[in-house]
């Protein structure tokens, strides 16, 4: 759950390491990445990239999404098969998403994903009974996942609620100030909000998670209500980060300081770590939160 720059040395391409021969490799879309970035750093052109992930050559890759990089024979298979032949439809969305259709209710797609209306509702910062708006992305709970799964809509609306994206990016040197402030690593919490966003506070996910953090508005809610215990400027990058921080000392906390599960409970949820386990993207997330580390500082 989004908007992708076109960079050819993109932080991810960096640490990309080529597919092994005999298998395929999980690749998750960072900022800036795109298809052609990551058959490059791979070794691979973006149409056998293309083929073995069934898209065209020319589809957009989705932040936070899985981009499957094949082996050389995976690779000559694909392209002589018919997932060689372009497709019309971009990567999916991230699990636990979902884009409003016309004639849909709050209601409706609570019941449809087995959680309640009040969760929804909570995840996305809006009230039980709200309209909810054609086009729009709701965030789900974690695991949820609604009965049907239609491509998105074109114009997606953002909910009016806290916190707002705004131009504006931010440096580690400052991350680095507001968690030390709370006794967070420095070093983890500059990685989650690269991996999150590259440091750029105008950023909103497809699942609504917005800013330099990539907050979702019920996060928000909850931080300045349990965490920070006041109002934080909604519009604010260096609030974006100090909410963000105030989210993953709490976790660290929960986790007895554990990094690993702390940065996995900040992607796929504390409750959903505890209850399932890590998700095959939330482990991809932790390893690469976890070499970004260095990048800044930490181990």
């Amino acid at each position: 759950m989004r908007v992708t720059r076109l960079t050819v040395l993109s932080l991810a391409a960096l640490l990309a390491l080529a597919a092994p021969a005999g298998a395929r490799v999980a690749h998750t879309v960072q900022p800036g990445d795109t298809l052609w970035s990551i058959a490059a750093a791979n070794n691979f052109t973006t149409r056998s990239v293309a083929a073995a992930n069934g898209v065209s050559p020319n589809a957009n890759v989705v932040l936070g999404s899985t981009v499957w990089v094949p082996s050389v024979a995976e690779a000559a298979a694909a392209l002589s098969g018919p997932a060689a032949q372009p497709q019309q439809q971009a990567a999916p969305p991230p699990a636990g998403s979902y884009t409003v259709q016309s004639g849909d209710t709050l209601t409706g797609i609570a019941a449809r994903s087995g959680v309640t209306p009040g969760q929804v509702a909570f995840m996305n910062g809006l009230k039980v009974n709200a309209h909810v708006i054609a086009g729009t992305v709701l965030k789900l709970p974690t695991g949820a996942a609604p009965t049907r799964q239609p491509q998105p809509l074109a114009p997606q609306h953002v909910p009016n609620a806290e916190p707002y994206p705004t131009a504006g990016r931010v440096s580690s040197t400052e991350i680095a100030g507001i968690a030390s402030s709370h006794g967070v690593p420095a070093s983890l919490a500059s990685a989650i909000a690269w991996q999150e966003s590259g440091f750029n506070n105008a950023l909103v996910s497809s699942a609504n998670a917005r800013g330099v953090m990539q907050i979702l508005p019920g996060t928000w809610k909850w931080v300045e209500d349990n965490v920070a215990y006041q109002q934080l400027n909604p519009s604010s990058a260096h609030e974006n980060v100090h909410a963000g921080v105030l989210y993953l000392q709490t976790l660290l906390r929960d986790t007895g300081g554990d990094q690993a599960t702390a940065a996995a409970a900040y992607y796929q949820g504390l409750g959903s770590v505890r209850h399932r386990g890590l998700l095959p993207e939330t482990k991809q997330y932790v390893r690469d939160v976890l070499a970004l580390r260095s990048r800044f500082g930490g181990p």
